[in-house]
């Protein structure tokens, strides 16, 4: 423990008043100070800062002044303390102590990330709750090889069945020359459905780039303003599947507008900067990508979508439409693999798997192409713990939209629309 003099020090050094001093601390005092903490900590951490469009000079103050990993973490401390000394009556505004207490678990994880900065060994499960306040079910290789089993009966061909599952997705590849027109095509479609239900900025809008030599799929990079830049991987095959779900989860309903609701009704209406930045190993992860991925169902569900691939994408990429059902019967069971790559990733992490090892699960169990498989382990060296965020956030959404909204497509999108707007807790989901 940190004697009160020395936080009050270091709590004056980032020009917010201590607890017990004469100038009262607001939560606005505090939440300037948590975004001068997450910028200062990206000078140690490329990826941390995923998005930031508050004010310039802060960003520029925290570069010149270069804070050690022990003074982020001190400060991060002195914040806590104040903030836990402004915690709200039971019957204050929901949203207001859903703003306390998202602020207090992202500076925990914050300061959970300067630890491992610093050389402090997190096994994958501890990661995980320390970072993103959840941790996943673990899952064993027999309840996976019950999926491969029915995989199996409806793959054509022989051999091991990741092979077979590789070589029937062949035909459903998007020729790279037709990217655009499919992409164009499934955004429109994800738009217009998500416009229906949600109210956006007039100005709204996103920039769609392909990209290569990245460890991952697509990636959302917001620009404030209500813009985003979009970029998709192209490194390897893109499946007719990945446009609707890249549209969806990268743009509408998901990251893009999950943004910028958050900018509109957060930081615009209420002066709540704190959202202005985005710690990307924090809380605020989960509930961004599981909202992602839900979001595809909440936009298309399976019935809606089929017959928008059928009449729509599988037509603008030249694909057989008389294949969609099939096509997505199959998908439909190989999602139910989807914790696989967690396993894989948490024996990895914790040192029981070598990277060989881990990318021969990815084969096995998450029926990869060797080099996808490759691309996912490079994933987990550079992202961790947060490959949870992707399956188990979306199950942990669609459980509490489902549980507040039932099966009324409505009432989902207004229970789906609350939640991108505010500042709910992956822990907040289970209510």
């Amino acid at each position: 423990m940190l004697r009160r003099h020395v936080v009050a020090a270091v709590v004056a050094l980032a020009g917010v008043p201590a607890v017990g001093s004469c100038q009262a601390v607001s939560m606005n005092d505090l939440s300037e100070r948590y975004v001068r903490l997450v910028l200062a900590l990206g000078q140690h951490d490329a990826d941390y800062v995923d998005a930031y469009y508050g004010p310039p000079d802060w960003r520029a103050a925290e570069e010149q002044r270069k804070r050690s990993l022990a003074e982020i973490s001190a400060d991060a401390s002195g914040a806590l303390a104040s903030l836990a000394a402004l915690a709200p009556s039971p019957s204050a505004e929901e949203l207001v102590r859903l703003r306390h207490e998202y602020l207090m678990r992202q500076l925990q994880a914050l300061r959970s990330r300067v630890e491992m900065l610093a050389g402090t060994r997190f096994d994958f499960d501890a990661e995980s709750q320390a970072l993103y306040d959840a941790v996943a079910p673990t899952h064993t290789e027999a309840e996976f090889a019950e999926v491969l089993a029915e995989l199996e009966q409806r793959l054509p061909g022989s051999g091991p069945v990741s092979q077979r599952y590789e070589a029937y997705r062949a035909a459903f590849v998007i020729p790279k020359e037709r990217l655009p027109a499919v992409f164009a095509a499934a955004i429109d479609g994800c738009r217009a459905r998500t416009l229906e239900h949600i109210s956006l900025p007039a100005t709204e809008s996103f920039t769609l780039e392909y990209v290569t030599g990245k460890s991952w799929s697509g990636y959302n990079w917001y620009q404030g303003n209500y813009r985003s830049l979009i970029q998709i991987n192209t490194d390897l095959p893109i499946y007719i599947d990945r446009a609707i779900d890249l549209a969806c989860h990268e743009g509408y309903p998901g990251h893009h507008v999950y943004n910028v609701l958050l900018e509109q009704h957060l930081v615009r209406e209420r002066g709540w900067r704190e959202y202005s930045v985005y710690p990307l190993f924090s809380p605020q992860s989960l509930i961004a990508e599981g909202t992602a991925n839900f979001g595809i169902e909440v936009a298309f569900p399976d019935a809606e979508r089929r017959t928008f691939e059928r009449d729509v994408l599988f037509p603008a990429a030249g694909l057989d439409a008389s294949k969609v059902d099939e096509y997505y019967d199959v998908m439909d069971l190989a999602e139910k693999l989807g914790y696989s790559g967690n396993e894989a990733a948490r024996r990895y992490r914790n040192g029981e798997i070598d990277r060989a090892a881990a990318a021969k699960w990815f084969e096995t169990y998450a029926l990869m192409s060797p080099e996808r498989a490759a691309q996912r382990v490079r994933f987990v060296d550079q992202y961790g713990a947060y490959v949870i965020n992707y399956n188990l956030g979306k199950d942990l959404v669609a459980r509490y939209v489902e549980r507040h909204a039932g099966s009324d497509p409505a009432r989902r999108w207004r229970e789906f629309a609350g939640l991108i707007s505010s500042p709910r807790l992956p822990s907040g989901l289970e209510d």
